[in-house]
């Protein structure tokens, strides 16, 4: 037996910078806007499971000034697995309330995976309108759609991190293009 026991479980890491509930919030807007884009794929599908929607109320309540909460915590894996009951742009507008709703608890380290709480659910909303089967949008337009909704708190917040990590799967793709672009918004 070890005289260096530490309790099961994550480790606790030390903050690498200051994170503001006002930096949260903004996040959680810049998801919530994007997210409502793309609700109504999900809710045309299945119009009677409320979890997505849930999410997103969870979220705006949030965005609205109140505490992050059980609410968000339940309600974004909630929509999580909603989405495994449908596909294509349904399944990501899914995703992406389960993100909005998750993004509150975006933590202050410098680690790439964190860009997920920030971008994640924006890339499933671009994924959404470009798989739509009405009226969908090139990967570029929606990107372009989803962009609009960000604004200068996002970008600062965003730059305070590393850059998103390319991988080969379709939503890491497009956080690591959206990543790039609002990064670029800094230096024009």
């Amino acid at each position: 037996m070890t005289t260096n026991s530490r309790p099961l479980g994550r480790v606790q890491r030390t903050p690498d910078f200051d994170l503001s509930i006002e930096d949260l919030r903004a996040v959680s807007a810049f998801n919530l806007a994007c997210a409502l884009q793309v609700i109504d794929l999900f809710e045309a599908v299945k119009p009677h499971d409320a979890r997505p929607r849930d999410a997103l109320v969870a979220a705006d309540n949030f965005v609205r000034g109140g505490p992050r909460s059980r609410a968000q915590r339940i309600c974004a894996p909630a929509a999580h697995r909603a989405s495994e009951q449908v596909i294509g742009a349904a399944s990501h507008a899914a995703k992406a309330a389960g993100d909005a709703a998750a993004s509150a608890y975006l933590h202050p380290l410098a680690d790439a995976a964190q860009v997920g709480h920030i971008l994640r659910g924006p890339s499933h909303c671009v994924l959404a309108l470009e798989m739509r089967t009405i009226e969908p949008l090139t990967r570029a337009a929606a990107a372009a759609a989803i962009l609009e909704q960000s604004t200068p708190a996002v970008v600062e917040v965003l730059c305070r991190y590393p850059s998103a990590a390319t991988r080969d799967r379709a939503t890491a793709d497009v956080m690591s293009f959206l990543d790039v672009q609002l990064r670029k918004s800094v230096r024009r």
